[in-house]
């Protein structure tokens, strides 16, 4: 089991920045991929982000390409989400998730989510 708790979410003006962190508890976190989802009011969760255990493989949607970036520590047991020059329709609940399954762009090949932090990007 891994538990997941996202924080570091709030209201930013568009051009702003924020980091979103994602802690993780439970066994062998270093062996989950860690992705990154949003979902917006009145749509459909989407991915984000998503990086492998071995700090390999990253993949972004390319909404978010080149201004959002992922990493993680695995010491820490943490993952992160850096994002530049908001927009607002970066403006979503954003979920962590994690999985063993290698790494995805999809929701359902994710086993484990946090509950969500709000992102808020005025115009």
């Amino acid at each position: 089991q891994v538990q997941l708790v996202e924080s570091g979410g709030g209201l930013v003006q568009a051009g702003g920045s924020l980091r979103l962190s994602c802690a993780a508890s439970g066994r062998a976190f270093t062996s989950y991929t860690m992705g990154w989802f949003r979902q917006a009011p009145g749509k459909d969760r989407e991915f984000v982000s998503a990086m492998a255990w071995n700090y390999g493989s990253q993949t972004y949607a390319d909404s978010v390409k080149g201004r959002f970036a992922m990493s993680r520590d695995n010491i820490k047991n943490t993952a992160y989400l850096q994002m530049h020059t908001l927009k607002p329709e970066d403006t979503a609940i954003y979920y962590c998730a994690a999985t063993n399954r290698g790494v995805f762009r999809t929701i359902d090949k994710y086993d484990y989510w946090g509950q969500g932090t709000q992102v808020t990007v005025s115009s």
